[in-house]
């Protein structure tokens, strides 16, 4: 699409009209990528309020927030043939109708399937509408397509906006409701939509291709296998694990659902995942960098908000305001990866070495700071570190998928496991793992703390019993984060040795292919597979 905006001359963009000026234009698809990537139909930060208010669980909250994600991640095998199938005013429009309803059904509903299907639907056209604006400006973002300058771009727009959105909405339930954020959203969609009516022209590519040769069937089982892993690790605690026939359920189903598309993917001559994908190694590196790494930043998810909350006594507002302290880390570590791995080509172990040595910036600072009289400002150093590293991983092994060698038809498939393996899972995961290994702790310490505290303090015994064990709990609680950041500081250390005495001389070099080639390919993938052809191969 990018080939007839710029064969040569100026950049321009031909959908916008003339009367808009041309250096304006990519600004309008950058405003329109803010609107979409805030609209996500849930909106996590508001989980409390939701709760207070609602039937909904902590867990059902969570489930529905990363539905949209299972949903945008699903949508990367197949989002380069819908771009072109459809003019971008098209998929602006039907992505904003559909991100409008998704507001209003999330605001008003309580059932938890409508809620997960709709966040599921959400995402996926967020996904597409994303696509069509950045890829209508990647040769002004870049004209070389290089894709490690792209994704530099890419992951300041999405990880800003997560940390935006999460102040936008505490701020907004704080002066009115949690649901009048949906109300916002849906006002600046609406104009969203009004000004592709206006400025944006529907002109279609120079190549129509249909949307045939889609293994939709597989796209389903992938999704319902992301599901039930997601399910197993957001219920998990909450359903006492393998003890609960929904957990055991859930992973009957997984199995399933993989063992369907893997045996379907041996025969089906367009698989929505080849094994050719599966098998890459970039793929299966970037897979295990993404469980290690985020497992190692778990407890951004587990511990923060309740040593926040609980043992420094931060309210709602304060709570959130931590977010421009990750914002500033994300804003340097997209600023030092464009300067060092996108300009400079700086080695993919030497930036994978700086995002551990980052991560243990972080834990190392936890692990020596937590206690109880810690104020906000202190919290500045490991909230910004944690901030940098986690986008300077994410861009790095997002940009080594692109020079892996895949053909562009396996390509986006690869973009799909690195999808959700790096937002799902790493965000899933860890999590589950690391607050099952704080309630063992908790217990264990809080049951030696109560030993302690009669057998040394008789006095204390005649203390009110509520007022005792709240006192154990937390001091339990506090000393359980401390052992377990300790735990998880010296497997960074580790996993930052194992990556220094590695070798790998391999710089950054990928380059999107140009527009020409992408839709040649995708012509060839859509055309009616020969019988005897196909049994010949």
């Amino acid at each position: 699409m990018a080939d007839w905006h710029a064969p040569q001359g100026p950049f321009d963009i031909p959908e916008v009209p003339d009367f808009v000026p041309r250096r304006l234009k990519p600004y309008l698809f950058i405003f329109f990528v803010l609107i979409i990537q805030f609209s996500g139909g849930l909106y996590l930060a508001a989980a409390t309020d939701m709760v207070g208010t609602t039937a909904l669980m902590q867990e059902d909250i969570l489930m529905a927030g990363y539905a949209s994600l299972i949903g945008m991640s699903i949508n990367f095998a197949v989002m380069f043939r819908i771009k072109f199938r459809f003019s971008t005013r098209t998929q602006l429009l039907a992505a904003a109708m559909v991100l409008i309803a998704a507001n209003f059904i999330c605001a008003h509903t309580d059932c938890v399937p409508v809620l997960v299907i709709t966040c599921f639907i959400a995402g996926w056209f967020r996904m597409q509408a994303t696509l069509a604006c950045n890829s209508t400006i990647q040769l002004w973002l870049t004209p070389v397509r290089d894709m490690a300058v792209f994704f530099c771009y890419v992951y300041i727009i999405v990880d800003s906006v997560i940390q935006l959105s999460g102040i936008a909405t505490i701020y907004t339930a704080f002066f009115a409701q949690w649901e009048y954020m949906h109300w916002i959203m849906t006002g600046l969609l609406a104009l969203l939509m009004a000004m592709v009516l206006l400025l944006v022209k529907p002109l279609r590519g120079p190549m129509y291709i249909p949307l045939l040769g889609i293994d939709w069937l597989g796209a389903l089982l992938w999704a319902g296998f992301m599901m039930c892993v997601t399910f197993i690790c957001v219920y998990g605690s909450y359903f006492d694990w393998w003890d609960a026939v929904e957990i055991r359920g859930a992973a009957l189903l997984a199995l399933g659902c993989l063992g369907v598309n893997l045996w379907r993917a041996t025969f089906l001559h367009h698989p929505y995942i080849t094994f050719q994908a599966m098998k890459n190694r970039n793929v299966v590196r970037a897979t295990g960098i993404y469980l290690v790494f985020f497992t190692l930043m778990a407890t951004e998810h587990v511990f923060e908000h309740s040593y926040a909350a609980a043992i420094l006594g931060f309210d709602e507002t304060n709570l959130i305001d931590l977010n421009w302290y990750v914002f500033a880390g994300i804003l340097a570590g997209c600023a030092f990866t464009y300067f060092t791995f996108a300009l400079r080509k700086w080695r993919y172990k030497t930036m994978t070495a700086i995002a551990f040595a980052m991560a243990i910036v972080y834990l190392a600072y936890f692990y020596f700071l937590i206690d109880y009289g810690v104020e906000k400002e202190m919290l500045f150093i490991p909230l910004f570190a944690r901030g940098a590293a986690s986008v300077i991983i994410s861009i790095v092994f997002l940009t080594s998928i692109v020079q892996s060698g895949l053909s562009f038809q396996v390509f986006p498939q690869a973009l799909t496991i690195n999808g959700f393996t790096g937002a799902v899972l790493g965000a899933t995961f860890g999590p589950a793992v690391v607050g099952e290994l704080l309630r063992h702790t908790v217990a264990k310490n809080a049951a030696l703390l109560g030993a302690d505290i009669v057998g040394t303090n008789p006095d204390v015994a005649y203390a009110p019993f509520g007022q005792l064990y709240g006192m154990v709990q937390l001091q339990a609680l506090v000393v359980s984060m401390k052992e377990i950041y300790g735990w998880l500081l010296m497997a960074a250390i580790a996993f930052l040795l194992i990556i220094l005495v590695s070798y790998s001389s391999v710089r950054p070099f990928a380059i999107f292919p140009k527009w020409r080639t992408i839709r040649r390919t995708l012509k060839h993938l859509s055309r009616p597979i020969n019988p005897i052809q196909a049994a010949e191969q």
